[in-house]
């Protein structure tokens, strides 16, 4: 469960046709108790990059783990950009990676862990991104 984020950079261009905006975000993930205690950590974080450029319609979004990142990483990256048959629809691509190096014997149940996260998230990650269309939309930015 997304418990908050902090801003880590920012950058703006004069015209405002390019947002980069980087956070450090904090999760509660759905673990079992005893791994948490083994692992020493009540929540988990990942940083999470968005580079929205209006001028080409993209949108493009990574993020990393750095939470254990020196035994198990994940790397996802979405895009976002205008169909090239028709500039009312959206195409989106999205792709992940998960390499356990070593988890204390928990490898395999880390995995699992891992993946269900991730597959829960991606619904929510919808109803956020929908959400935000929306309000760009409210506020009269279609493009």
């Amino acid at each position: 469960m997304f418990v908050g984020s902090d801003t880590v950079n920012e950058f703006k261009s004069e015209d405002g046709a390019i947002h980069v905006i980087e956070r450090r975000c904090k999760l509660d993930v759905d673990a079992p108790r005893l791994l948490k205690k083994i692992a020493g950590v009540d929540y988990v974080y990942f940083v999470q990059k968005n580079s929205l450029n209006s001028r080409e319609r993209t949108l493009h979004i990574e993020a990393y783990n750095e939470t254990f990142s020196n035994r198990v990483i994940i790397n996802e990256h979405c895009c976002y950009t205008v169909h090239p048959e028709n500039e009312d629809w959206t195409c989106f691509e999205q792709s992940a990676s998960l390499d356990i190096k070593s988890f204390f014997g928990f490898e395999s149940t880390v995995e699992k862990i891992a993946m269900k996260q991730y597959t829960s998230n991606i619904k929510k990650g919808k109803e956020i991104i929908e959400y935000y269309l929306r309000q760009l939309e409210e506020e009269g930015i279609t493009f």
